[in-house]
Order: structure tokens, then sequence, then C-alpha cells
């Protein structure tokens, strides 16, 4: 599984830059990646573990803004189809692998 939160938060002033500093900062600490501007991504090994981030996100909502939580199926993020101009393009997430010793 995949958990895409997508935000669009105030940016005028000083206090609404540091909300959105801190809403990035612990999106980051609970392991998502910056996938475009305002849009981070995280893998899950399982449904539930997508639902206990999901969780997390929701715990540091800010007060103002819009914010967007989208859990996808591995292949369902596989299919995604990503263009740099016109030139298809993979999509550089670096994904979290799991080691058993």
């Amino acid at each position: 599984m995949w958990v895409m939160v997508l935000f669009d938060l105030p940016t005028e002033t000083k206090k609404e830059r540091k909300i959105y500093s801190q809403f990035r900062k612990e999106l980051m600490k609970d392991g998502f990646t910056m996938f475009q501007f305002s849009i981070y991504v995280r893998c899950c090994p399982s449904r539930e573990n997508a639902e206990v981030h999901t969780k997390r996100v929701k715990n540091i909502l800010p007060e103002k803004g819009m914010i967007g939580i989208l859990s996808i199926t591995d292949k369902q993020f596989g299919m995604m189809e990503i263009f740099y101009g016109q030139k298809v393009q993979k999509p550089n997430v670096e994904t979290q692998q799991l080691s058993l010793f």
C-alpha cells in the first residue's frame, strides 16, 4: 500500500510558513518522502500499517489549509505514468525495504 498526502497550506504570514514547515517535517519524520511539491508518499507493507500512518497524519493536521490523504495499492502506484516535458519517467521514490536476518 502507498499513502499519499496532498496539501495546500497558506504561507502568506511568517506564522503560516512555520506551520507549513512543521507539517512537512512531521510527515518526513513519519517516513514520507516528497513526490512533488506538497505531495508526499509513504510505502506501507499492509493496509493496517497504512491506516496507522493515516491516523498519524490526521493527528498533525493544521487548522487552516486543505489536506487530502489517499491510499492506493502498490500495483496502482506502479501503473502511474509520469511525464517530465514529453518524456515518460519512472517515479523516483525511495521505498523502505524490510530486511530480515
